[in-house]
């Protein structure tokens, strides 16, 4: 793309844009150039915050740092570059080890990953790709190592992460420096670009 979709909106354009920029400075260290474009709309962008907020929670065994794993897998399997530099950053900010970040891809073989964790990325591979891949067998794995409610926060990531994959591909928006400069530590090696993330 020759330029964003949309172009985002100024941090100070208005009150409701400064209080969540301040809000996403501390979970990224900067506020995504995404919810400066759903500010366009700040009814879009307040729900947006507040279900960001509900899914991302951690309510337990459902960790901050597995969540943002998984939202790279689901990522992944779309093809959204913008979103895999954002989770790998995030899942490095919220105490992912950095052996599991480095060996995402092998996750099904690689000795870091416990059973429960590779059942929880079966499944974001599947529920991410179109026609949805979730069969009875990964959702019969899923049940034998998460309950209810973990099964359901786990689906509210990939199911966000789906929104956002859509949003920012489709939008081209363009990726910050923080992000990029994670997505090349961590992803390069397994072919992550900037793609159609950067503009001159």
């Amino acid at each position: 793309m020759k330029r964003p979709l949309v172009y985002p909106l100024d941090r100070d354009s208005n009150k409701e844009a400064q209080e969540m920029a301040d809000f996403y400075e501390e979970t990224l260290g900067f506020t995504p150039n995404s919810l400066f474009t759903m500010m366009h709309r700040p009814r879009i962008a307040k729900a947006f915050l507040e279900m960001n907020q509900s899914v991302m929670e951690n309510k337990g065994r459902v960790t901050s740092s597995l969540k943002r794993l998984l939202a790279y897998l689901s990522s992944m399997t779309t093809g959204c570059r913008y979103c895999e530099a954002h989770a790998i950053r995030a899942a490095e900010r919220y105490g992912s080890e950095e052996d599991k970040m480095r060996n995402i891809w092998d996750y099904k073989t690689y000795p870091a990953f416990t059973e429960a964790e590779r059942a929880v990325f079966d499944l974001a591979i599947a529920a991410s790709s179109v026609p949805n891949a979730v069969t009875d067998e990964i959702a019969d794995n899923m049940r034998k190592h998460w309950d209810d409610g973990e099964i359901v926060e786990i689906l509210g990531v990939i199911a966000l992460f789906g929104y956002l994959n859509r949003w920012n591909d489709s939008m081209g928006t363009q990726l910050e420096e923080p992000a990029a400069e994670d997505g090349k530590k961590y992803l390069e090696k397994k072919g992550w670009s900037r793609g159609k993330h950067q503009y001159k």
